[in-house]
């Protein structure tokens, strides 16, 4: 895009992408941590929502792959599993981000993730088993081949599947959230 998409406004007094994403991040877990490579002083301190924690990233070129190993290295020995959330999906419905949660706490040992029509991909929660796994991946490749390969419970997230790659995107998704 350009410039730091996490950045991209709201509405008129209504905080950009990213304090949205920490917001619904919220829904799952008091603990919220933002990995942030690219662009990372300028989108620290533009944020108004604060995280939990910020994780930056030196090595973020090389993709999601990055991002994940960073949260993940982040966290203790006491943590059963992590939710794993990205900025650039406004729209995701709160009461199936909670459903996602609820199903995650009832089954800690089981991975969970949004349905993008059979396939798994994020928000999605990984169990502690399947770290070594995800800290393995390589390049711009995110934990859906993964979760795939572990069979994750998947449930449908309205808003997962609107994400925003493009300015396109980014009006279409600014006006739905306008509506």
């Amino acid at each position: 895009m350009g410039r730091p998409k996490a950045l991209l406004p709201l509405k008129e007094g209504g905080g950009v992408l990213l304090d949205r994403a920490i917001a619904q991040a919220r829904v799952l877990s008091r603990d919220v941590r933002v990995v942030c490579g690219a662009w990372y002083p300028l989108i620290r301190f533009r944020v108004a929502v604060p995280p939990s924690a910020w994780l930056r990233t030196p090595d973020w070129h090389e993709g999601l792959s990055a991002s994940i190993r960073r949260g993940l290295l982040s966290l203790g020995p006491e943590v059963k599993g992590v939710f794993i959330l990205v900025a650039d999906q406004p729209l995701l419905g709160i009461a199936e981000l909670k459903a996602l949660g609820k199903a995650a706490r009832y089954v800690p040992n089981q991975p969970v993730a949004a349905d993008y029509n059979g396939w798994p991909g994020v928000p999605a929660y990984l169990p502690r088993w399947l770290w070594p796994y995800a800290k393995s991946l390589d390049g711009d490749q995110g934990a859906g081949r993964l979760l795939a390969e572990v069979s994750a419970t998947r449930v449908g997230i309205p808003g997962a599947q609107d994400d925003v790659d493009t300015l396109e995107d980014w009006d279409r998704i600014r006006h739905r959230l306008a509506e």
